[in-house]
């Protein structure tokens, strides 16, 4: 009977049951509501879906985590800049940076937008963060999780990475529900309904030329922004030499997916109760949607403003695509726009302020990296 005892207590014992606290469950629960909106509501699920089933791992077995453990080493690929770099490749063979050509005013609209990121650094400043720390904080007001990552990585602020990561992605995945309201608050019915014309037609020249130059200035402005803009820029080109369709199929579907698996899991894997269940990790959950708010209100003001110096050429709803959560955010300001016409087509127009949000946000974290000399 003793054996019998002791070896059901010995089972008991090594189960995951019987280590888990409070936290842990509360960080299961926060999983399992995130598996909810990916599947049943499907909140950007290719982002939130390993995201959530690494935070539900990592809490029911942590030990997946240290060193030893599988997605350890997924997460070293991501302090190391390797995955955040694989995912702007395949962005790059993903976008068509045809609308950004067309109307290059977009880049204002896409730059207007990166207020978010500034202002959440001053926000984080005056909570009680350091430069460095305030600064890969306020890259979440961009709403794009790889350069969250890259940027902390080189300024070497490992022990925020998985809050600033989860923070980042978890909006980009919510820009359907956070955008929309501040959206409507900041335009008029008569401005929401505004049609724009027809964009003019695009090259093959320009669009060959387009990520050749953008490398040469970006990259030669701000080096340090070399591994995202560059594989960004030449996955664009894999997209527009027309010559290479063998790599671009390979970068847009096969590796991006890989690497979707890969960062998403290990991200949402850095979410363990101890790690996570911080007041530095709600202080920066909230930074972080304050400046996507921000970032967001200031791409409509802009908007607004590029719409009265155009004569009502312009829907200012195309300012909240300067985030650069490609392609939700455009999606958003179709969807938007559409409410209050269902003729209206934005789609196009508004990709051309999200994919210069991608590249100004880049360009943000390599002002960061410029001013503390990383």
């Amino acid at each position: 009977m003793e054996y019998i005892t002791n070896t059901l207590s010995n089972l008991i014992h090594q189960t995951a049951f019987f280590d888990l606290t409070l936290g842990n469950l509360v960080m299961i629960v926060v999983a399992c509501g995130f598996l909810y909106l990916a599947i049943a509501k499907q909140y950007e699920p290719l982002l939130l879906l390993p995201i959530a089933f690494g935070m539900l791992l990592v809490n029911i077995y942590p030990p997946i985590m240290e060193e030893g453990g599988l997605l350890y080493y997924f997460y070293q690929l991501d302090e190391w800049a390797i995955l955040p770099s694989l995912i702007f490749l395949g962005v790059g063979a993903l976008t068509d940076f045809g609308p950004l050509i067309a109307n290059p005013k977009s880049f204002l609209l896409g730059a207007a937008a990166q207020f978010g990121i500034f202002g959440a650094y001053l926000l984080a400043m005056c909570l009680g963060f350091n430069d460095l720390a305030a600064a890969a904080i306020a890259i979440i007001g961009g709403a794009d999780g790889p350069t969250s990552i890259y940027l902390a990585s080189k300024l070497h602020q490992t022990e925020i990475m998985g809050p600033i990561a989860v923070a980042a992605y978890s909006y980009m995945s919510l820009v359907p529900i956070i955008q929309p309201p501040i959206m409507r608050a900041l335009t008029t019915k008569e401005e929401r309904a505004i049609k724009m014309e027809q964009l003019r037609p695009v090259s093959r020249r320009e669009r060959i030329l387009f990520p050749i130059v953008v490398t040469i200035v970006v990259c030669g402005l701000l080096p340090s922004t070399t591994p995202l803009v560059g594989m960004l820029m030449l996955g664009n080109l894999f997209r527009e030499s027309g010559v290479v369709r063998q790599l671009t199929e390979t970068a847009s579907n096969a590796l991006m997916y890989i690497v979707v698996i890969l960062l998403g899991t290990s991200v949402g894997a850095t979410t363990s109760a101890e790690a996570f269940l911080k007041w530095d990790t709600i202080k920066i959950v909230i930074i972080g949607l304050a400046a996507f708010c921000f970032g967001t209100a200031a791409g409509v003001l802009f908007g607004k403003l590029m719409c009265r110096l155009s004569g009502g050429k312009i829907n200012p709803l195309i300012g909240s695509a300067g985030v650069s959560a490609v392609p939700m955010a455009a999606r958003v300001s179709q969807k938007v726009g559409a409410e209050e016409d269902p003729t209206n087509f934005l789609l196009m127009h508004a990709m051309g302020p999200n994919v210069a949000g991608v590249i100004g946000t880049a360009v943000a974290a390599g002002v960061f990296m410029a001013i503390f000399g990383v």
